[in-house]
């Protein structure tokens, strides 16, 4: 399935919701509603566990909603908007019914397979959905887009990356493409010995160079696991066959990725790195809105480089395109996996190094063991993924014992 046009809302207030409201991404896409707040209603705002974040959130865009999925903190997300109007609720109930809620357009931004069940409820409701939560297609891809397919929704890739491949691709004529080409900075440690990333702390990990995002991805992104991952929502954004996605590291993040078509022609998106421009691009589809970040001087810049991963230093790059092979189930398990290979990293319970070879064996076992697991329901995805999480689990005692 490929990411078509997406028809007109219209000129009316667009009502919008965003799952996921005070990491990077809901702080960014708020930011760009709160410069144009005469054309956007905000409906439904959800966070994990920021209360004071999200009743801010809440109170300053007078959202009609706001969830917080920690249920322990209800009371007290509950006591920052009384007497506000504003309805609270929590739980993961509650963050299915924030997606389910009437909306134009959705932002999905919670991390985590989390955020797969509260997106696939505002797919149900036929909204503009603008995906910045990689598992919705890295854990379910065939089965989510089934349901984008049956509701009538729209995918919007508001990653920097697929949402630059979206604004040069033309879906009409996929024959045509000869590569689509995935940019990485490289993360913190591109030139990093392996020696020197075993002994990583978690603090330089999350330095990344060029973008602020949160601790999670920010990890990934060091080992580059957030590319692989990227590549395999690539295949089931843009189905133009495995063969044709590629990954090249260009530290300076200025072009976000590129299409080759078969005539020679490289069209390539660029920016400076700031995701308030491809979230922008999502948030006024089809129209484009005026956006705060830098605008791109070339001469200042000087240069644009570009190298081949080194899959030695970074296996997780590999790992991600096995897995892409081998199907149904593999990337469910290997993404569990590394969740909580990166949290056991950041909680210093294993080293930076670890978390490849963690999702590694993981993988590994799972396609000795099970080969082609049923997968075909939501239910599939969640089983696998708790399989996946238990078995890093288990690793990770091991490891730390």
């Amino acid at each position: 399935m490929s990411v078509n046009p997406v028809p007109t809302i219209g000129t009316a207030r667009r009502r919008v919701s965003i799952l996921g409201s005070t990491g990077s991404i809901g702080c960014n896409t708020l930011d760009l509603i709160g410069r144009n707040r005469d054309s956007y209603d905000v409906v439904a705002l959800t966070a994990q566990t920021n209360v004071k974040a999200l009743a801010d959130q809440a109170k300053e865009f007078d959202a009609e909603l706001a969830v917080i999925g920690d249920e322990t903190r209800l009371g007290d997300l509950q006591d920052a908007l009384a007497s506000t109007g504003i309805e609270c609720a929590a739980g993961r109930s509650a963050l299915e019914d924030a997606g389910a809620r009437p909306a134009d357009w959705v932002m999905a931004a919670i991390v985590g397979t989390a955020g797969l069940s509260p997106t696939l409820q505002a797919v149900r409701q036929g909204a503009h959905v603008a995906l910045a939560n990689k598992e919705c297609l890295v854990s379910a891809g065939n089965i989510f887009l089934a349901e984008v397919a049956a509701s009538g929704a729209t995918l919007l890739p508001a990653d920097s990356e697929h949402n630059a491949i979206f604004q040069v691709l033309d879906p009409a004529k996929l024959e045509s493409v000869d590569k689509i080409i995935l940019t990485a900075s490289g993360g913190p440690f591109l030139g990093t010995s392996i020696e020197d990333m075993r002994k990583a702390t978690p603090a330089q990990a999350v330095a990344h160079p060029q973008w602020s995002m949160g601790a999670k991805i920010s990890v990934d992104s060091a080992t580059l696991m957030n590319k692989g991952l990227e590549l395999i929502e690539a295949h089931y954004l843009f189905p133009v066959g495995r063969e044709k996605l590629d990954v090249v590291i260009h530290p300076q993040s200025i072009i976000h990725s590129m299409v080759a078509y078969n005539d020679g022609s490289v069209l390539a998106q660029l920016g400076s790195p700031d995701m308030r421009t491809p979230i922008s691009y999502t948030l006024a589809w089809p129209e484009r809105m005026e956006t705060p970040a830098d605008r791109l001087n070339l001469a200042e810049i000087g240069q644009l480089t570009f190298e081949n991963p080194d899959l030695e230093r970074f296996p997780a790059l590999a790992l991600a395109a096995e897995a892409l092979r081998l199907d149904n189930g593999s990337a469910t398990v290997m993404n569990a996996a590394n969740e909580i290979a990166v949290a056991a990293f950041l909680s210093e319970r294993i080293g930076f190094l670890d978390i490849s070879a963690l999702a590694a064996d993981i993988l590994e076992d799972f396609a000795a063991r099970e080969g082609r697991a049923s997968f075909t329901t939501l239910d599939d995805v969640l089983d696998l993924d708790d399989l996946g999480r238990q078995k890093a689990q288990e690793w990770v005692q091991k490891r730390a014992s």
